[in-house]
C-alpha cells in the first residue's frame, strides 16, 4: 500500500505561482508513474500532468507551458510548478500513483492510488 500526501496549495492572485508537492510512502516510488489531476466544485476530476518512471511527462492541453511535474526519487516526492495561474486553475488539486510506471498515463482509472488533494484558489 503506498499513501500520498500533498502539500502547497494556498490562496494565490491571478499571474502568481505556486510548486505543489506529493510524498509518497514506500520503497518502490521510483517505479511509480506519478500523474496530479484537479476538481474544481461541480466538475469532474481532470487531467493535468503525469511523469513515468523514466522520467517522460505529459500534460493536459490547459497546462501546456504553464505547469511543470517533476520527481525527485531520492525524495520520494513529486512536484507540481505552476506559473502565471488563474482563476479558472482553482480546484482541489490530487497526486496519484501508477504501478505500471508507463508514460502517457492520463485517465483516472490508470492510477491505483490517490492521495487526499491540496486546495488551490486563484483569485481574480
Amino acid at each position: 500500500q503506498v499513501q500520498l500526501v500533498e502539500s502547497g496549495g494556498r490562496l494565490v492572485q491571478t499571474g502568481g505561482s505556486l510548486r505543489l508537492s506529493c510524498v509518497a510512502s514506500g520503497r518502490t516510488f521510483r517505479s511509480y508513474a506519478m500523474g496530479w489531476f484537479r476538481q474544481a466544485p461541480g466538475k469532474e476530476r481532470e487531467f493535468v500532468a503525469t511523469i513515468s518512471s523514466n522520467s517522460y511527462t505529459y500534460y493536459g492541453d490547459f497546462a501546456k507551458g504553464r505547469f511543470t511535474i517533476s520527481r525527485d526519487n531520492a525524495k520520494n516526492t513529486v512536484y507540481l510548478q505552476m506559473n502565471s495561474l488563474k482563476p479558472e486553475d482553482t480546484a482541489v488539486y490530487y497526486c496519484a500513483a501508477d504501478r505500471s510506471g508507463m508514460m502517457g498515463r492520463v485517465r483516472l482509472g490508470m492510477y491505483d492510488y490517490w492521495g487526499q488533494g491540496t486546495q488551490v484558489t486563484v483569485s481574480s
